[in-house]
């Protein structure tokens, strides 16, 4: 089992970047694939982006790649979200999620275990 707690959110105005972490409890954290997603106010969660336990392999929604990086530190049991380039429609609460398996799933269904969320606001 593991417990997910994220930092980082906050308000930036539009073009500006943040970085989101994710930090995990338990001694297997490089044995989850990890997740990140975000839920708007009135709108289903939705995937954002993922990676592998290496590394190796991330996965990006097509809405913000290019923007946005996923990466993990396993010797920190930390996941990380840079996020550049904001726009106010990425304004959002970003849930971390991991699950124990070894391919990244762009289900929310997919994912066990859940971070509180941390709000991240973009104003135009």
């Amino acid at each position: 089992q593991v417990q997910l707690v994220e930092s980082g959110g906050g308000l930036v105005q539009a073009g500006g970047s943040l970085r989101l972490s994710c930090a995990a409890s338990g001694r297997t954290f490089s044995r989850y694939v990890m997740g990140w997603f975000r839920q708007a106010p009135g709108k289903e969660r939705e995937f954002v982006s993922a990676i592998n336990w290496s590394g190796g392999s991330t996965y990006y929604a097509d809405s913000v790649k290019g923007r946005f990086t996923i990466s993990r530190d396993n010797a920190k049991n930390t996941v990380y979200l840079q996020m550049n380039s904001l726009k106010p429609e990425d304004t959002a609460v970003y849930y971390c999620a991991a699950e124990y398996t070894t391919m990244p799933s762009l289900s929310r269904y997919e994912y066990s275990y859940w971070g509180q969320g941390t709000q991240v606001t973009v104003s135009s």
